[in-house]
């Protein structure tokens, strides 16, 4: 819609009534947001470029009408007291909870100054812990006049979306096309917070998305399929437990908007890395019963599905997304923060006019610079931690919320926020180590007690057995050993730095080979590149840099291939053997280990290494017995019992190489194919491909562990290292070649006279009891 049209046909507008005049609360500011009291309700939002600000009560007055029909809504406008140090406030009587509400603000609309404010459109509050309604994308939900871009054929209704940068302010009422803030009751006591406090060293997370992940359980009831209540099922519960997860991680589970771009094609933000509300949970991964009832029923919910995952010994960690907000750019949605103080919540460039400055990739930044940004994370992080019970989170794009004026700063107030904050700083924190800003990679520069994302692990697993045998089956040469070899150890020169030195400890390192971005397990060993065209962007979205390996044919076999002729008989027996290597990797390291929801038995996503739009059957969890390679299944949890039950794969402290005191050998060894010790020259050698790592047990009664690893093309005899004192005998107890943990009968040897001789592309482990 641009001005002409606005002019020729303008919106109906919802019932406004008359004032309702508050009652100030002037010794005072409240806390930010709405909170409901005996009496009615404290009110307190930033606005601190506003000249006034309105709290606005919305009523359903005409429930049967649609819900983007104005004349269902009748709207109660409140005038707020401020700007208290930028907080618009007051108390407002006689308001209870379930009330709907929004804010409008007052100001100057001068976007080349950076300013927003537009009383036209109605703002969600930053703190809304529940919300009610859906956005609907049109023009009305722009701050500017709408400017069609006749320049994009692909771009739907002349892109309405595209509002002029720096136009004029768009009269439309937004409200019936924006979701409502509701107003909840005070927090009713929360099941006992017995959180499972699981050790770093012995924890496991696993990766899963609430919707995607219960969808096509069949053994889930219908009506929990893809909900919180599914979430925490029995159903769901017994494949965790038995598979050994100690911790879960779930996509972000925060009320999100999705891109216009995907709603007009027909897509969503299916990842949910959009944000609409940081404190509001998302109403679609709720039961429809529970988002029948309303808001409150959607929050107990997810309280619901916490308290019964903690039952289970299960911690749950969210996903959540402070670095940017779904409004997008400068010419995108105005729905709360824009409106509210663009200039205060977004990182801007500095010139003029002013212009967002996007570290994330997406449109636009939070400005963790400015102390109500730290405030708002801080407060919703509390606010999950302490209300809902969750035992940690993963911080996307985190280079972001440690910016300061000159780039990434590792003793930013938020992170000193993080490590010092009472209730915070014993929870699990995982950063996600970069951006796409300036010195945006930071992987090892975050402080105690954050883990972080090892994209170095990731890419050094694959590249050891997908993309150098790739390289070698062409002839081409190989990479060696000791990136291998470094990140199977904890990757101490990444998290090693500190003051005193090595206090984080390999644990910080949260090892994985995939994560819900990227290639699934089945799909880095079945495609050479990236087939992304259901995205809608010919196929340029996503990374190219996969490091996979097709092992000589692109795809999986299809319907009606069978497995047992040319090409496939040579083909999937390979490409289940490097999905074990990189399992054993993953789960015998040094570090925290992460596990994507499928990879256990061989999801794939037909190629797709971006599905962020594709709430469909390709980013679906598909749990038919037809689909899942139950070898694979059986593999993991066996490598996951052997993680559980041997303290020497547990480690909680970096290696020093050297004897620990009472000990008369070092706390990590490694040998050559030869069974010598690996010296320089050796470790020098740069297409090694072949070494053993030994990891002696801590304890009297403890195993040492032996993983020896053949990662030529050729088959080789290796001879075994000697036994620690006090060891009794090598026993092999599993090899990558093994379709089962079960070894085979053709196998087996009743003496393995200190050799062993493995086959190409190779991973075997050992156990040694000592007395």
């Amino acid at each position: 819609m641009n001005a002409a049209r606005a002019a020729e046909h303008p919106a109906p507008r919802p019932v406004v009534r008359p004032l309702t005049r508050p009652t100030a609360r002037r010794s005072h500011v409240p806390p930010l947001g709405v909170t409901a009291t005996a009496g009615g309700v404290d009110v307190a939002v930033v606005a601190s470029h506003a000249t006034a600000v309105d709290f606005c009560l919305i009523d359903v007055v005409q429930p049967h009408l649609p819900e983007d029909d104005p004349a269902r809504y009748a709207e109660r406008r409140v005038p707020l007291f401020g700007p208290t140090y930028g907080v618009w406030h007051a108390h407002v009587p006689g308001v209870r909870p379930g009330q709907r509400y929004g804010f409008r603000a007052h100001g100057a609309w001068d976007p080349r100054s950076g300013l927003r404010h537009n009383p036209a459109k109605l703002l969600l509050d930053p703190y809304a812990r529940g919300l009610a309604g859906t956005l609907r994308y049109g023009p009305e939900v722009l701050g500017a006049v709408g400017a069609p871009r006749s320049d994009d054929p692909t771009t739907p209704d002349g892109g309405w979306w595209l509002a002029e940068r720096y136009g004029e302010a768009d009269t439309t009422d937004s409200l019936p096309f924006v979701p409502h803030a509701v107003v909840l009751p005070p927090m009713d006591a929360a099941p006992p917070l017995s959180r499972p406090r699981v050790p770093w060293a012995d924890t496991v997370v696993y990766e899963a998305h609430v919707r995607g992940f219960t969808l096509l359980n069949e053994a889930i009831p219908a009506e929990l399929r893809g909900t919180y209540a599914g979430m925490a099922h029995p159903v769901t519960i017994a494949h965790l437990k038995e598979l050994g997860v100690t911790t879960l991680e779930l996509l972000p589970i925060h009320a999100i908007a999705s891109e216009p771009r995907l709603d007009a094609h027909g897509l969503s933000n299916y990842w949910g890395y959009s944000t609409l509300g940081f404190f509001a949970p998302e109403p679609r991964y709720a039961t429809r019963q529970a988002q029948e009832t309303g808001p409150e029923a959607v929050l107990h919910e997810v309280r619901g599905m916490v308290h019964l995952l903690h039952q289970a010994g299960i911690e749950v960690i969210l996903d959540v997304v402070y670095n940017h907000t779904c409004e997008g750019g400068d010419d995108q949605l105005h729905v709360s923060w824009r409106g509210l103080d663009n200039t205060l919540y977004y990182l801007h460039d500095g010139n003029a006019p002013a212009a967002l400055a996007d570290a994330t990739g997406t449109g636009n930044t939070l400005d963790f610079r400015r102390m109500r940004v730290v405030q708002m994370a801080l407060d919703s992080l509390r606010y999950w931690a302490q209300d809902v019970g969750v035992d940690g989170f993963r911080f996307d794009l985190a280079v972001t919320l440690g910016r300061g004026t000159y780039g990434f700063e590792p003793d930013h107030p938020f992170l000193v926020g993080l490590q010092t904050d009472p209730v915070l700083n014993n929870l699990k924190l995982i950063a996600e180590p970069w951006d796409v800003g300036p010195g945006g990679w930071q992987t090892g520069s975050f402080p105690p007690p954050m883990a972080e994302w090892n994209d170095r692990f990731r890419d050094a697993m694959r590249g050891f057995w997908l993309a150098s045998a790739a390289a070698g089956a062409r002839g081409r040469p190989m990479d060696g050993v000791r990136e291998l070899a470094t990140r199977l150890s904890g990757s101490a020169d990444l998290f090693g730095h500190s003051d005193p030195p090595l206090v984080r400890g390999p644990v910080a390192s949260i090892n994985y080979v995939t994560a819900h971005d990227g290639f699934t397990l089945a799909d880095l060993v079945a495609f050479d590149h990236k087939h992304n065209w259901a995205n809608g962007e010919d196929n340029h979205d996503g990374t190219s840099n996969n490091l996979s390996w097709n092992h000589g044919v692109e795809g999986h076999t299809g319907v009606g291939d069978d497995a047992t002729t040319e090409p496939w008989s040579a083909v999937v027996p390979l490409r289940r053997r490097s999905q074990r290597n990189l399992l054993a990797m993953l789960l015998l390291s040094a570090g925290t280990p992460m596990l994507t929801a499928g990879d256990e038995f061989g999801r794939s996503q037909d190629g797709n290494n971006n599905a962020y739009a594709q709430d469909n059957a390709i980013s679906w969890v598909r749990w038919d017995r037809e689909r899942m390679d139950a070898d694979l299944l059986e593999t993991a949890r066996f490598l996951l019992t052997l993680r559980r039950e041997h303290p020497a794969l547990r480690a909680d402290s970096f290696f020093l190489g050297t004897p620990r005191p009472g000990e008369e050998h070092a706390d990590l060894l490694w040998f050559t194919e030869a069974g010598t010790p690996m010296d320089n020259a050796a470790w020098n050698e740069p297409e090694r491909r072949v070494v053993q790592m030994l990891r002696p047990g801590p304890g009297a009664g403890d195993c040492d562990v032996l993983v020896v690893i053949n990662g030529r093309l050729g088959d080789l005899d290796v001879t075994l290292p000697p036994l620690l004192p006090g060891a009794r005998t090598w026993d092999v107890v599993w090899s990558s070649t093994w379709d089962t943990p079960v070894e085979p009968e053709d196998e087996r040897e009743d003496d393995l006279d200190g050799a062993q001789r493995l086959e190409a592309l190779t991973v075997k482990v050992l156990l040694a009891r000592r007395d």
